[in-house]
């Protein structure tokens, strides 16, 4: 079977079930394997702003299942991940990433190497500080401004805008996560039905970091799947220029 023909098998096979079987376990090393792929999915700037909570205990997936609003498949999950956009990181990538190009530095920096420094270290914190006076909000839409007057720009915005941008990379962590696991033969049920502030507490989280998905898993049971799959005819949504 080609790479395209198991791809499409997945993702036929990877459908939102809401009640899974509770004498089927899922095996440790399938969530492990799955969060290991989900660190490889693509995010802005690599600055991999995200964190994966993953609740395994019987006690603590009664907790998080309530805070959940008592859903199906929160009560019926084998696992839970909670996948938690973290701007409040941007220092710690940052360091990260200055010190893995300053280990590859041998003598006089390359080309290449005195750009991803001058990246990271002017460039992220002008997009990720945090910034109460909103100083730095005001100088990032005037250098947009400015800059967009002339040519395609990149418009930085405030705290709004690095909030959408760490939900886009983390859900694209969490979609790699879901379909690893149909991959792993498991089913996953996606939910944003939760009190995200209790949950938020919950986890310890700090003031910036936000919660961006709950992901259930374990064995999927027919009465879990409402239904048959439909989606907008490809026409409606697709325009090609």
């Amino acid at each position: 079977m080609s790479l395209q023909e198991q791809f499409q098998q997945i993702i036929e096979f990877r459908r939102s079930n809401r009640k899974f079987d509770p004498n089927v376990p899922v095996p440790a090393e399938v969530i492990e394997r799955s969060l290991q792929r989900a660190i490889l999915s693509p995010n802005s700037s690599n600055m991999q702003l995200w964190s994966f909570h993953w609740i395994h205990s019987a006690s603590e997936k009664q907790k998080v299942a309530t805070l959940c609003l008592g859903q199906s498949a929160a009560r019926t999950a084998q696992e839970l991940v909670v996948f938690v956009t973290r701007p409040d990181q941007w220092r710690a990538r940052q360091n990260w990433h200055l010190s893995q190009v300053r280990k590859e530095i041998n003598g006089e920096p390359t080309k290449a190497q005195k750009m991803m420094l001058q990246y990271y270290g002017k460039v992220m914190p002008l997009l990720y500080a945090a910034d109460p006076l909103r100083v730095i909000a005001a100088l990032r839409l005037t250098i947009s401004f400015v800059g967009g007057l002339f040519k395609p720009f990149y418009r930085a915005g405030g705290a709004s805008a690095v909030s959408v941008v760490t939900h886009k990379s983390c859900a694209l962590a969490a979609q790699t996560f879901m379909l690893s696991v149909a991959a792993e033969g498991f089913h996953s049920c996606p939910l944003e039905g939760f009190d995200a502030k209790r949950l938020k507490s919950y986890l310890k989280l700090p003031y910036r970091a936000q919660i961006n998905m709950v992901v259930a898993v374990g064995l999927g049971t027919e009465p879990g799947i409402w239904g048959e799959r439909i989606r907008v005819p490809y026409e409606e949504v697709v325009e090609k220029i």
